[in-house]
């Protein structure tokens, strides 16, 4: 197995710049996980492959403003600073200051030990919120780093709101439209770098369709990373290292999944952090169990077995990508590489705003 194999010719103009207009209007492929049998419908049409007995299972977290914007001080050169998770269990923390793991832009320039701050401003151009280096991230792999976020404000949380940006992938490029239709519309708290943009396809309307057919839904939160846009870069994938992330199971999420397997409904996984918080949930027993807020490094490549899902709905994905790996694992990876090929024959739109996938 090569990352090569999870390789695909995606012209550029098929990758979505901008959502749907309607949510639920948009392109969906249906593909048979055993066969491979194509159908091509509209999103909304997923009300008719429901079953009485079926559960879906959604990612519930909400993005942050997590892109800051602002000016190294002393030079007034330009600087943004990510956020990628505040540190647990840190000292000194308060309201108006807290310790972050972060990417850094310029990185030559924002070294820890060199009393790096950058000052971040409002919309009105007053300093809000400042970021000063203090250490590298431990196990950093992308030259993370730690920094100390500070405000004047009564919180961190209204600074960042004055001052950050919500982050969109870097193959969307100056979309200046209505942010929150990069949000799902059933997110709930802010704890992520990144949406999971398999449910941007539900509305209010369809979710209640969903469970006038027969079906329970249930939810889950995994607090998404970076490396959703992030290639894989080593020849062998399995020599990758994924980012660690943090997810919760609620107790009734867990016993629902496990009452309807056991009972001969379906698990429908929407998104592919969905999959991964139910499977690390399952990895020890074969049963989902509760989970508050632990870690997983869970990599899912062909071979796995999985113990929790039965169907899933997700979008397309990058090339060379994890997820192309994790949704060649949930059906074959020619079947995956087949269905590829149908949907850029076929025009659909790509990635994060694009159109969607069925497998079930």
């Amino acid at each position: 197995m090569l990352t090569s194999d999870f390789d695909y010719n995606l012209p550029e103009e098929l990758i979505a710049q901008e959502p749907q207009a309607v949510r639920d209007q948009c392109r969906m492929l249906v593909m048979d996980r055993k066969t491979g049998q194509l159908q091509d419908r509209i999103f909304r049409d997923i009300v008719e492959y429901v079953r009485p007995g079926d559960v879906f299972v959604v990612n519930e977290t909400r993005v942050r403003p997590a892109r800051l914007l602002g000016a190294k001080r002393g030079s007034g050169g330009a600087a943004e600073v990510f956020l990628l998770r505040e540190v647990s269990s840190q000292e000194r923390r308060s309201n108006q200051s807290a310790l972050w793991e972060v990417l850094v832009r310029p990185g030559k320039r924002l070294k820890p030990g060199s009393g790096a701050v950058v000052d971040i401003p409002d919309s009105r151009g007053n300093v809000v919120l400042s970021a000063e280096v203090v250490d590298w991230a431990p196990e950093g792999q992308k030259g993370e780093r730690i920094a100390r976020l500070t405000t004047s404000l009564p919180s961190l949380d209204e600074a960042l709101h004055a001052a950050g940006k919500t982050p969109l992938p870097p193959y969307i490029k100056g979309y200046s439209g209505d942010m929150e239709l990069y949000q799902t519309v059933y997110s709930r708290r802010e704890s992520s770098a990144a949406a999971p943009t398999a449910g941007l396809h539900f509305t209010p309307q369809l979710i209640d369709a969903v469970k006038a057919a027969g079906a329970q839904w249930r939810t889950v939160e995994l607090e998404v990373g970076l490396d959703t846009f992030r290639v894989v870069d080593e020849e062998n994938p399995e020599a990758h290292v994924i980012h660690t992330e943090f997810y919760s199971v609620p107790a009734e999420t867990a016993a629902a999944v496990n009452s309807a397997r056991e009972s001969g409904g379906r698990v429908i996984a929407v998104g592919t952090t969905s999959v991964r918080s139910l499977e690390s949930a399952a990895a020890e027993t074969g049963k989902v169990r509760p989970v508050q807020r632990e870690a997983t490094s869970l990599y899912i490549l062909p071979g796995f077995q999985f113990k929790a899902v039965d169907a899933l709905v997700t979008n397309f994905h990058v090339p060379r990508s994890t997820l192309m790996m994790l949704v060649s694992a949930f059906s074959s990876r020619e079947n995956i590489m087949a269905a590829y090929a149908h949907a850029v024959e076929q025009r659909y739109r790509m990635l994060s705003f694009g159109d969607a996938m069925f497998i079930c």
